[in-house]
């Protein structure tokens, strides 16, 4: 044999004997774990998974591996909860084990375990309880935010008329940043004491980075990235431009946080970061204490990004279908007429007398389905799940996807239809597989906000105006864009009919 064949023999044996140690460096510990396709070294199942479509990809698996199953994306080893009884038992009924949050790797380049969300532990207990405290404090769920939501529907309505208003001859508009805008200006308007003018340019820079950011969630490459961060993040492409973005909002919520400094009464904080900083002052004794400027800086942006882009986009998916199904906004319009009226702005206190246009709003958030996974869970301990044990540290992805289209609890999952929240009486009826927002102990604690800025900003404007589309509705896809961490709806332009 010559020189040039055994280097070639040793290489090959090299590279066989490392597929080997990485193959059986993932079967280790898989004997009690769920069942799962089988990996493929260093891939996984890699080759397995839809990257443009995930959550019907990870729904397909479930068919044969069944309700909670085993995953591996490439390094990552992750179990999969599929249906509202798997994660109801996970997240509910075994909601200590199930609280560790797992990552999500877009963003673990940014906040790298700070922070309310990404965080875990005693930080996350420390940061979740002041930041739902404060919340509550600003008037999250009373009458103090409605007043802010109010507001900022008439700037939205004032805004719409000059600009949006258009008559049936002239080109219709996106309304993606007119809902950006103002999702985004309620939440600042708590989280910095002030909202930003609809035209500031740095304002609509700052949606630009969050739309941006959210976009490349939903994308397979964003996907990929999921998979494979640990390579991906020193190589060229897309998720280097989503650094630097993540990066812009991270300065920006520093100055603000180093403004508030300058300005800090401690006696009388203005907002959110104000009470954080008043609370890091309080404990700065306190070595266990997780109130640290980094910490205040990275819950500030959580809570910033996280409240205007699911928001919005479900406001968005929203009007889209009500483009495509023109009866169901004629019904909305016909209960607004008899509940409200022209003379006076919706309420909160009107919810409760308008059950089809309540209903209407769940099924937005159901069939919309914008986290579709969940953000990441990770167990705190080697936890025992109906027949199988899982070793502490691993991930899990509870699909809220796949329990808002639980055709065990919804009819009808795949068609949007506002009888899913109607009883026979077309009163509304609760559903205890309505989880948008998660359940369990890292259910999104800003759900109370949420829905009151999906009521008051939809009754809002649909008590000024009637959407029109140029596109037949018959014609109009209302299939998702993309799926992936997100779900995106497609571009569409509406118009908007002055009542």
């Amino acid at each position: 044999m010559d020189l040039l064949g055994a280097v070639t023999l040793f290489l090959v044996i090299c590279l066989s004997c490392l597929l080997l140690l990485s193959t059986w460096r993932q079967m280790q510990g898989w004997g009690k774990m769920p069942p799962g396709p089988t990996p493929l070294p260093l891939l996984g199942n890699l080759l397995q998974v839809q990257l443009s479509d995930m959550r019907k990809s990870l729904m397909k698996i479930s068919e044969r591996y069944g309700p909670v199953y085993t995953l591996r994306l490439a390094s990552r080893r992750v179990v999969v909860l599929c249906g509202y009884q798997a994660v109801k038992e996970a997240l509910l009924d075994q909601a200590e084990e199930f609280s560790g949050r797992g990552e999500q790797a877009t963003f673990s380049c940014l906040f790298e375990g700070y922070g309310v969300i990404f965080s875990n532990e005693e930080r996350a207990k420390q940061l979740r309880r002041l930041s739902i405290t404060t919340l509550r404090n600003f008037g999250v769920g009373k009458r103090g935010i409605e007043e802010r939501i109010l507001e900022e529907a008439h700037f939205l309505l004032e805004a719409l008329r000059r600009d949006g208003a258009l008559p049936m001859a002239s080109l219709s508009f996106d309304p993606t940043y007119f809902l950006s805008r103002t999702v985004s200006n309620v939440i600042s308007s708590v989280v910095f004491g002030d909202r930003f003018d609809y035209e500031d340019e740095e304002f609509i820079s700052l949606l630009s980075m969050m739309m941006d950011s959210f976009h490349f969630t939903a994308t397979a490459w964003g996907q990929l990235y999921e998979m494979l961060s640990g390579t991906m993040r020193y190589l060229p492409g897309p998720q280097r431009a989503v650094f630097k973005q993540l990066v812009g909002l991270e300065k920006f919520i520093e100055r603000k946080v180093k403004a508030n400094q300058e300005t800090l009464d401690p006696n009388s904080p203005q907002d959110f970061i104000d009470c954080f900083l008043v609370k890091m002052q309080q404990e700065k004794e306190n070595p266990s204490s997780q109130f640290s400027l980094k910490n205040i800086v990275l819950t500030a942006l959580n809570v910033f990004f996280a409240r205007t882009e699911t928001v919005s986009t479900t406001l968005r998916y929203g009007f889209l279908l009500l483009l495509k199904y023109p009866e169901i906004e004629e019904r909305i319009h016909e209960e607004i007429d008899r509940v409200i009226g022209r003379n006076r702005v919706p309420s909160m206190e009107d919810r409760s007398r308008m059950p089809y246009t309540n209903a209407v709003i769940h099924e937005f958030q159901r069939f919309c389905d914008v986290l579709p996974m969940g953000v990441a869970r990770r167990v705190t301990r080697d936890t025992q799940f109906r027949e199988y044990t899982i070793p502490k540290g691993t991930e899990v992805y509870p699909m809220l996807g796949s329990v808002l289209y639980d055709p065990t609890q919804f009819s009808n999952p795949d068609t949007f239809d506002p009888g899913h929240f109607l009883d026979g009486n077309g009163q509304f009826k609760r559903s205890d597989a309505f989880v948008p927002f998660s359940i369990g102990k890292r259910y999104c604690f800003g759900e109370m906000l949420a829905r009151m800025e999906l009521f008051l900003f939809i009754a809002g404007i649909l008590q000024n105006f009637r959407f029109r589309s140029r596109v037949e509705p018959k014609d109009i896809d209302i299939s998702p864009k993309l799926v992936g961490f997100a779900t995106l709806p497609r571009s569409y332009e509406i118009c908007l009919v002055p009542c």
